[in-house]
């Protein structure tokens, strides 16, 4: 493991404006959000992970796991405080983001590791082997929008999967296709583990998380409560943790 980290959170805080409708979210324009209701999601959290790191991120609904795995992927940016992400990012969370709908599936894995920040002869090389894992046979070349929404995940996690990723962030309660397929998607994820690819693995699951993982972070109410071993974090986590 090296010395320096491929993920660093340096007292971050993260607020958003919750507001009634869009007629409200309009006026704000003019009055610089005055009277907007905020919720603070993060409130000044530090960590750490290094490369080839399995760290699992558990809490209950709210506590701030989307937040934190929305900026390590670049979606979105902290109100206050600094982030380090370093290297090629695979996010299973929203795999069909992305997507142009009038595009056919090999176009769109062009779109889409083009958004991911790969060159030409990048996508040319891994091509094969996301057509192959997604499996979707003469659909490849028929436009997305033909799709079942399951057909569209498997072209994302496929996309994602294959990309050669420096960090994985994997949400466990996604579901891809049958159960033959979630198979296969899990032995790919497993295989990229022992690559030594760094894993952030948010899940509510002891079991789950002690077989991929052996940190873990305990976040409640923005806070982080735990960030020690998996038993640590579940004994702090407590009845919430599903045995």
């Amino acid at each position: 493991m090296e010395n320096q980290p491929i993920i660093e959170f340096n007292d971050v805080k993260k607020e958003y404006l919750l507001y009634k409708n869009e007629k409200q979210r309009f006026r704000a324009i003019f009055t610089r959000n005055k009277g907007i209701k905020r919720h603070s999601a993060l409130k000044g959290i530090s960590f750490k992970i290094y490369p080839g790191e399995s760290v699992g991120i558990i809490g209950k609904n709210g506590a701030g796991k989307s937040t934190i795995l929305k900026m390590i992927t670049g979606v979105c940016f902290p109100t206050e405080g600094d982030i380090t992400v370093k290297g090629k990012v695979a996010a299973l969370l929203e795999l069909t983001a992305g997507f142009s709908a009038d595009m056919t599936g090999t176009e769109n894995i062009y779109l889409k590791c083009y958004l991911l920040g790969l060159s030409d002869d990048e996508i040319k090389e891994i091509e094969p082997d996301i057509v192959e894992f997604a499996d979707l046979g003469e659909y490849i070349d028929q436009p997305v929008r033909t799709y079942s929404s399951g057909m569209k995940m498997r072209l994302g996690f496929a996309i994602n999967i294959n990309i050669k990723p420096d960090i994985l962030v994997v949400d466990e309660a996604l579901s891809v296709g049958d159960s033959e397929f979630q198979q296969k998607c899990r032995s790919r994820i497993d295989d990229l583990i022992k690559s030594g690819v760094t894993v952030l693995f948010v899940s509510h699951s002891k079991a789950a998380v002690s077989e991929t993982c052996t940190r873990a972070i305990f976040l409640k109410d923005g806070k982080i409560k735990v960030d020690g071993t998996v038993e640590e974090a579940f004994e702090a986590y407590g009845s919430k943790a599903k045995k």
